[in-house]
């Protein structure tokens, strides 16, 4: 799938047709990595993306869903380099290409793992006054096949995607926080990049250890989603 690559404010905060964000007290803008911290999506890109392979090129050796967590956290152009680099770049970007497209797709339709409590914590969090936003390294349309296959698009505020930019997660965030007027946010993920990317933009990172990476100097780390809650009550955010 492909989209215009724009920082362009779009004409509403509120996505493809989700609600409004309400009004929210906190001075403070919550903001998610996507995979390895609100879901799981690898077993069903490997087969997404395998069917593709078949009818592409089926010499290409089918993906596992290691093959997939191995590369997460990465944008697309990097994954399609690091799993086959060997594919003449013509050939390799047509192929990830389709991947790409049909990925969302099958995501819409088939969803992936989400971690347990997530509209619960999401909810608590909102309940709480806080504004919520996810920016990943994704393609256009990933986040919200996640939204709508997750049923949680109506608590997500906003958010951003590596494709229709073409920035680093870290200018994304900055993005997403001057196009919904905060001064102050916390990026919550599970990688070294995600950290790399709070750095960038200047913010406290969480670290959700229990995805697929580590953190080196986080302001809390959390064992499993349901956690967060309880520390941004210690965390005294404004």
């Amino acid at each position: 799938m492909t989209c215009a690559k724009t920082s362009a404010v779009p004409t509403s905060p509120a996505r493809s047709g989700q609600s409004a964000a309400v009004p929210a007290a906190r001075k403070t803008l919550l903001l998610f990595d996507l995979d390895g911290t609100l879901w799981d999506s690898a077993a069903n890109v490997a087969e997404a993306w395998n069917e593709i392979f078949l009818r592409e090129d089926p010499s290409l050796p089918p993906l596992t869903t290691e093959d997939i967590h191995s590369v997460m956290g990465l944008t697309m152009r990097e994954i399609q380099d690091v799993l086959h680099p060997s594919i003449p770049a013509e050939k390799r970007d047509r192929i990830f290409e389709e991947c790409n497209r049909y990925e969302v797709e099958y995501l819409r339709l088939h969803g992936g793992t989400v971690y347990p409590g997530l509209r619960e914590v999401l909810e608590a969090l909102r309940g709480r006054g806080f504004t919520l936003g996810i920016v990943s390294n994704c393609q256009c349309g990933y986040i919200d096949a996640f939204l709508k296959s997750s049923g949680v698009g109506d608590l997500i505020a906003d958010w951003e995607e590596w494709e229709r930019t073409g920035l680093v997660k870290g200018k994304n965030i900055r993005l997403v926080m001057e196009r919904n007027g905060f001064d102050q946010a916390v990026y919550i993920g599970d990688t070294a990049k995600d950290e790399e990317a709070a750095d960038l933009a200047g913010l406290p990172f969480i670290h959700a250890a229990y995805g697929f990476g580590r953190g080196q100097h986080p302001v809390g780390v959390l064992s499993a989603l349901t956690e967060l809650p309880a520390l941004i009550d210690r965390l005294n955010l404004d």
